[in-house]
């Protein structure tokens, strides 16, 4: 048996290295863009990103512009959220869970965390790409590493349910980013971009481009590895394994039939009618998302008192019988 502890910190190592690596193709798409387009508010667009992300806005009064945006995002170390924030956040994790990681992994981590302050000022030298290439590219290594030198057991199962969990809620994300856009906007390229998605969906889709299929490919493509539908059947997979006592009647836990509800619904969705409703199925999704957590937190993580009275007269009694005992 795993402790709960360790549980916990993988679930988390994944979740960051995940948010971290995210994080920086969002940034880095929406960089591109403020530097490109003459066309986009600046101002807005940054606010956007940071809407997005879930990270503080700061005040109206207050102008926004792609390096004020990857300062807020990428560098700072007291903005949580932030890229550093995330893959130091990882880094304390397997500090604490060095029995359960390879040292591989806590080494991949750590240099990663290291030498976050060169990437930083080599991107202030030669542009922001430097520095998030070296994030997508350091989480790309620890998911690797982990794959190849981590037993498949149960602590790669908590570390993978951790990611799936994350990638769900940071793909809604940018999905929801573009919410609301007409089906021919050019600004659908950007949720294939940040998603790493952009070749992969040209290859299927021969090119054609629409919001429709855009949804649908995010959503609901079986084989694309960040897809909604994909990252839920994996999260799900994880937590059967997990709690792999049969029964007769469905899911026991409440995290696994929240991940069901939630496949079941993608699962027999018309792709046709993506775009009605789009926002509000999105937002229960992501509300999905935050309940799964706390379903697994209160299942896997959560550590009862060895000792709990159940009132004070049972207390009581206790003082009761030691006092008579002594007589």
């Amino acid at each position: 048996m795993m402790l709960a502890r360790n549980a916990e910190s993988l679930y988390w190592i994944g979740r960051y290295v995940e948010r971290a690596d995210d994080t920086a193709r969002i940034l880095d798409v929406a960089v591109h863009q403020l530097l490109e387009d003459a066309t986009v508010d600046p101002d807005r667009r940054c606010r956007l990103v940071l809407q997005v992300l879930g990270m503080e806005l700061p005040p109206k009064d207050e102008e926004l512009d792609a390096w004020s945006l990857t300062d807020r995002v990428a560098y700072s170390k007291n903005k949580p959220g932030s890229i550093v924030d995330n893959v130091g956040q990882a880094r304390e994790n397997a500090r604490g869970a060095r029995e359960v990681t390879s040292s591989e992994m806590w080494e991949c981590l750590n240099t990663t965390y290291n030498g976050l302050g060169d990437a930083e000022r080599q991107a202030r030298k030669l542009g922001p790409y430097e520095f998030l290439s070296y994030v997508k590219n350091r989480a790309a290594m620890f998911a690797g590493l982990a794959d190849a030198t981590l037993s498949h057991d149960d602590g790669y199962r908590y570390l993978l349910l951790g990611r799936s969990v994350e990638r769900v809620d940071m793909t809604i994300r940018m999905l929801l980013s573009r919410a609301g856009d007409r089906s021919g906007s050019p600004a659908w390229v950007t949720v294939l971009r940040s998603a790493g998605a952009h070749d992969t969906y040209l290859r299927t889709y021969r090119g054609a481009l629409d919001a429709t299929r855009v949804v649908e490919f995010m959503l609901l493509d079986r084989l694309f590895p960040r897809s909604v539908f994909h990252a839920i059947s994996l999260a799900e997979q994880q937590l059967l394994e997990l709690d792999n006592r049969p029964s007769r009647v469905g899911a026991q836990a409440e995290a696994q039939r929240l991940l069901g509800r939630a496949r079941s619904g993608l699962e027999f969705m018309q792709p046709g009618m993506l775009l009605d409703d789009l926002q509000p199925r999105l937002i229960d999704l992501q509300e999905t998302c935050r309940e799964v957590s706390e379903a697994v937190t209160a299942q896997y993580f959560h550590v009862s008192p060895y000792v709990a009275w159940a009132d004070a007269s049972a207390s009581d009694s206790v003082d009761r019988f030691i006092e008579e005992s002594e007589l």
